[in-house]
């Protein structure tokens, strides 16, 4: 099976939860910035972005399934299916949200595409707001970390009860990939998986140069 696949055949029954930073929000993007959620799901976040003020938001997600349900939870917002890319011009975008996507990738060549496609969208200047899976420590977490070092090929690739195959992350590979943004803010947060586990998150704020 196929990320998207995958996707789209839990549209209905996932719930995202990594919170947005209300604050960062406030003190680095103006009411009419331009907002891409990249990676956006069911248009949480961009529902979540509108009730802040925030009303020059898209959501753009691979899966149709997602944006169907987006659609008719919240017909009002701007959500969209693209594949790799975004059909959107060079700095287009203030900011660029990527919530938990890069745990949705497993391909270290395909997640620095998905950074790259960010940068080539952020205008000089723009903002990258990063939320994701550094490696977890609990023992459930390790286990599955080395059955997915000897079967997936990588440590922190690891297979899901429902069919999914996510990555989490340590902290050299997150550096590695933002090594092209100055970083503003970085905080580790508690949050709950979509499966409903308890999980640290890493979120950072970066500004593209």
């Amino acid at each position: 099976m196929g990320a998207a696949d995958y996707w789209d055949r839990l549209a209905d029954e996932k719930t995202f939860t990594h919170p947005l930073n209300a604050g960062w929000l406030r003190a680095e993007v103006r009411p009419q910035d331009r907002i891409l959620d990249f990676g956006c799901g069911y248009g949480r976040l961009v529902g979540e972005l509108a009730a802040l003020g925030y009303l020059n938001a898209v959501g753009v997600d691979r899966s149709a399934a997602m944006i169907g349900r987006g659609r008719r939870e919240r017909p009002e917002l701007d959500l969209r299916v693209v594949e790799n890319t975004a059909p959107f011009a060079d700095a287009t975008f203030d900011l660029v949200l990527l919530f938990a996507v890069l745990t949705c990738i497993v391909d270290d060549g395909e997640q620095e595409a998905v950074i790259a496609e960010t940068a080539r969208l952020l205008r000089a200047g723009g903002l990258l707001y990063l939320s994701d899976m550094p490696l977890q420590p609990d023992a459930r977490n390790r286990v599955r970390y080395d059955a997915g070092a000897a079967g997936l090929g990588a440590y922190g690739v690891f297979e899901t009860g429902d069919g999914g195959v996510l990555r989490h992350h340590p902290p050299e590979r997150f550096a590695a990939l933002l090594a092209g943004f100055d970083i503003l803010e970085r905080q580790t947060i508690a949050v709950t998986t979509m499966n409903g586990n308890p999980a640290a998150a890493l979120q950072v704020l970066a500004r593209r140069p």
